[in-house]
């Protein structure tokens, strides 16, 4: 299948083609045309499939097929998403396919001066991508209406729900038209997103592209048996035996991703860490360094998971465990993405066995160890308690100052001479 066989208009198809992308991936193939028919619709897809492209380009398709009501620019599409890097991301991709369209957009985030976000609204849009915060946060002064939107776009809804935002996203509802088309893209099919989508949607089209928590079989995943206190210097062993390039390292919390920067840099490897607590300007550098290959290791929390776009990362690795097993899907699928293979390694201590059994079952595969020489853990050593998440973040669920979301960041050109890609994952 061909993206010329879907229905879309030839501005769009020209900014598609100018990307240099033929054929849709599985989720935009099934997606584009029920977003076409203007039903509603529950999309679930791994990480990395293209689920942003899966919306972008039918809306801009819609909104140019069938001008506002009144004749003028009105707001008439509303995409909310999870983090700060995920709305620009968004973002990214309307602006690069709708380029010939003759339609309107911004992002607004927190983090970041809100004045530039208010003009760029006033000034007119057709569609807004927002973290929830930000949107409340300008709705509060009046300075956004959603009375005209005609679809709403809920972006990686389950990460929306795991971070507490189901208030928030309550109160963007009541303030939209009771009839318009609703869109909600996941990783999974949780009990909680079923719940969510049978009070927000209207007879949906549901799509599913991959088993659900299933990973990615582009993806090689290894497990080495290390001691808590060896993480840093194995870590720093595979990165220069391997002569690893990028790499992407999951830490448990803020802390010991700040603590695990400063050891790498000891060692001689450039490395940033992005997470909540780093101002917006140092998220920003960070991850715009390392898509430039100036950073060998990015060292990031499960905030970042979702948020972090590379064409051909080909490392990624979880230093520590999450605490969620649907985490470790979403981590690891930073890399293997559209169709490039990827390696996952996760460094496991006594403290994670039951971590690591909780994962493999949830994906249903036992996962490959290795252990490395000079590195092998103490089989006598005894298992200390981790803190869960859900201790760890309790402050993140009381009530939040306003605007939460992400910057812009550039996308990485392409090599001069690569053969033209012939299906996308943005």
């Amino acid at each position: 299948m061909l993206f010329t066989d879907l229905g879309l208009s030839e501005p769009i198809l020209r900014a598609i083609a100018e990307e240099g992308y033929t054929s849709p991936t599985p989720i935009q193939a099934k997606s584009i045309p029920a977003v076409l028919k203007g039903g509603d619709l529950l999309a679930a897809a791994q990480t990395g499939t293209g689920k942003t492209a899966g919306f972008t380009l039918p809306i801009l398709q819609r909104l140019t097929s069938s001008k506002a009501s009144s004749g003028k620019r009105l707001l008439r599409v509303l995409i909310l998403t999870p983090t700060r890097e995920l709305a620009a991301q968004v973002q990214e991709s309307v602006v690069t396919y709708g380029k010939y369209t003759g339609l309107k957009s911004t992002v607004i985030f927190g983090g970041v001066g809100a004045n530039p976000q208010i003009k760029a609204i006033a000034g007119g849009l057709d569609i807004l991508v927002a973290t929830p915060g930000r949107l409340l946060d300008l709705m509060s002064q009046n300075c956004v209406s959603l009375k005209d939107i005609e679809i709403l776009v809920l972006d990686e809804a389950d990460r929306m729900l795991d971070m507490g935002f189901l208030r928030d996203i309550k109160k963007i509802l009541a303030a939209l038209p009771k009839q318009r088309q609703n869109l909600l893209f996941s990783a999974t099919f949780s009990t909680e997103i079923k719940a969510l989508a049978d009070g927000l949607l209207n007879a949906p089209e549901l799509i599913e592209v991959a088993r659900s928590n299933s990973t990615n079989e582009a993806i090689a995943q290894l497990i080495h048996p290390v001691d808590r206190t060896k993480k840093h210097p194995l870590l720093a062993h595979l990165i220069k035996s391997n002569d690893w390039q990028q790499v992407l390292v999951f830490t448990r919390t803020k802390h010991g991703a700040n603590k695990l920067v400063t050891q790498l840099e000891k060692d001689g490897i450039t490395s940033m860490a992005i997470h909540g607590n780093k101002s917006q300007s140092a998220r920003t550098k960070a991850l715009a360094d390392f898509k430039a290959g100036k950073l060998t290791a990015l060292v990031a929390t499960d905030i970042a998971a979702r948020g972090i776009d590379i064409d051909q990362l080909p490392h990624v690795v979880n230093y520590d465990l999450p605490n969620v097993s649907e985490d470790y899907v979403h981590r690891i699928g930073r890399t293997g993405r559209a169709g490039s293979n990827g390696v996952a390694v996760s460094l496991v201590c006594v403290d994670e066995h039951q971590m690591l059994r909780d994962i493999e079952k949830l994906i249903k595969q036992k996962l490959p160890q290795e252990v490395i020489a000079g590195f092998e853990p103490d089989p006598n050593a005894v298992a200390q308690p981790i803190q869960l998440r859900s201790q760890q973040h309790q402050q993140s669920r009381k009530p939040r100052p306003a605007g939460s979301g992400g910057a812009p960041s550039k996308k990485t050109p392409a090599k001069r001479g690569s053969p033209p890609k012939r299906s996308f994952n943005r």
